[in-house]
């Protein structure tokens, strides 16, 4: 895996000690923990860091101000690496094997810069931990995704045409030798490793108890690699193109659909999807130069065009939503649109507020501004909208294949069940902010809170009055 770079320099350090050849600068609010021991990780040792040959070998990044042993193992950790190492006070090294010797206890004696009761390794000496990593991070090993424990199919020939038998086989050997042949999974079962796509064969839609998969592989003991009935699965990052072309409508379409949402409730996301899926492009009742600059290409067409499968809109009123024949409305959480919304405003597609922008006086008005503008959109499409198919945001991510299949024959096209299983493994895009930049408190006060929740229930109640199913719970008030 290749380090990202910070593009500011750090202070030197002094002489004797070389960092690493690239660092990321990472922020975090976590406070530190005991010495040598946290909830998420098991101190291992101290361990000579070669600069010319590091111990730890994935992504690496400083702060010789404020590095702390949490904020290095929970960073580590969200990426989905094994070990997290410290060394000098304030660098931070993560890997999935520790690739140097130990040594002496008394070489890792450096206290930490953010918490001077800690150690964090020494010069050219690191003190290492085994994390022990949350459901989500595990899913990683390095740029490659964990999609699970799956039992054999029926026509493994058929389903995963590549094979070869590997010594000592390890995860990375199985990623490594089916991303050279250019497929984007990797399966291991025992001592073989097969490649392929997922497919009506193979699709990862019946997911087995991983417990059927703890194999050990031989040449990692740490790892599991299944076995002849029951495999391991990696998604590469070899991409899957059969998904990926896309055009205008061969013929004017006879009716516009919109792709209705709240701004922020995942309407970029849902247009990437839908491109994928249908091969045909979306259009937009606005223009916006990035998002055609992305791949969007219907962007630039008059929404009126006919070329386009569904157009996007932010609109609600009477006199607009009545332009379209049909439409698909997206809803979303309101606390978590608002935020990513909030992101937008001030941080771009994919960008962050900042923390002036939190603190000062933009959010409560924001708030204040867009928190009713979340429930009024729904209920006027509901109560305006013709042939209204509503999508929530969380039950697509939960469940895509079905959820996007339904919105691909609500727009009258036939689905290409190939295309579909393709989406799943591309199916954030270029549009999904990084989960590591996060607010170290609850932007929203009991008020707002108050507020908001009433907006969630008068929704709610207007979507089972129209016979459909109401908010999901996540979005429900909590007891106070």
């Amino acid at each position: 895996m290749t380090p990202m770079c910070h593009s500011t320099p750090p202070p030197p350090p002094p002489p004797h000690h070389t960092p690493g050849p690239c660092h990321v600068l990472v922020k975090s609010s976590h406070t530190q923990p005991a010495p040598h021991h946290s909830h998420k990780a098991k101190y291992i040792g101290c361990y000579i860091d070669d600069t010319a040959k590091r111990a730890l070998r994935g992504v690496s990044f400083f702060d010789y101000k404020k590095m702390t042993v949490f904020r290095c193992q929970d960073n580590c950790a969200e990426r989905g690496y094994l070990y997290s190492g410290l060394e000098f006070g304030a660098e931070c090294y993560c890997g999935h094997k520790i690739q140097a010797p130990n040594t002496s206890e008394s070489e890792c004696i450096m206290q930490c810069k953010g918490d001077k009761g800690n150690l964090c390794g020494g010069a050219n000496r690191l003190s290492i931990y085994r994390l022990e990593l949350s459901q989500e991070s595990a899913r990683h090993y390095g740029s490659a995704i964990f999609k699970g424990c799956f039992h054999r199919p029926d026509n493994i020939t058929l389903a995963l045409p590549i094979s070869a038998v590997i010594q000592n086989m390890s995860v990375e050997k199985c990623v490594d030798m089916c991303t050279e042949k250019e497929l984007s999974l990797a399966v291991l079962a025992g001592d073989r490793c097969l490649c392929g796509f997922p497919t009506p064969h193979f699709s990862l839609h019946e997911m087995e108890d991983e417990d059927m998969c703890l194999h050990r592989c031989h040449g990692e003991e740490f790892e599991s690699c299944g076995n002849d009935e029951y495999f391991v699965v990696y998604q590469t990052q070899v991409q899957d193109n059969r998904c990926m072309d896309r055009r205008f409508l061969p013929t004017r379409s006879k009716q516009l659909i919109a792709l209705a949402s709240f701004p922020g409730a995942g309407n970029t996301w849902a247009r990437h999807l839908i491109e994928l899926a249908t091969g045909f492009y979306t259009g937009s009742y606005y223009f916006d130069g990035s998002l055609y600059n992305k791949g969007f290409k219907g962007e630039r067409d008059h929404w009126r065009s006919g070329r386009t499968i569904c157009i996007k809109t932010h609109e609600s009123g009477k006199k607009e939503i009545e332009a379209f024949d049909a439409s698909i409305v997206m809803i979303r959480n309101p606390y978590k649109a608002l935020m990513a919304e909030f992101n937008r405003k001030y941080g771009g597609h994919i960008g962050f507020a900042s923390q002036a922008h939190w603190r000062g006086k933009e959010w409560p008005e924001f708030v204040k501004n867009y928190a009713p503008w979340w429930a009024s959109h729904t209920l006027d499409w509901l109560r305006y909208g013709r042939n209204v198919h509503v999508v929530h945001f969380e039950e697509l991510k939960r469940d895509l294949f079905s959820k996007l299949k339904d919105m691909v024959l609500f727009l009258g096209l036939e689905v290409a069940e190939n295309r579909l299983l393709c989406v799943e493994g591309q199916k954030d895009g270029k549009f999904k902010r990084s989960g590591l930049r996060k607010l170290d408190y609850d932007p929203y006060t009991p008020e707002m809170r108050t507020s908001i929740d009433e907006l969630v229930m008068t929704v709610d109640a207007s979507l089972k009055k129209r016979n459909m199913a109401g908010v999901p719970k996540e979005y429900r008030p909590t007891p106070r």
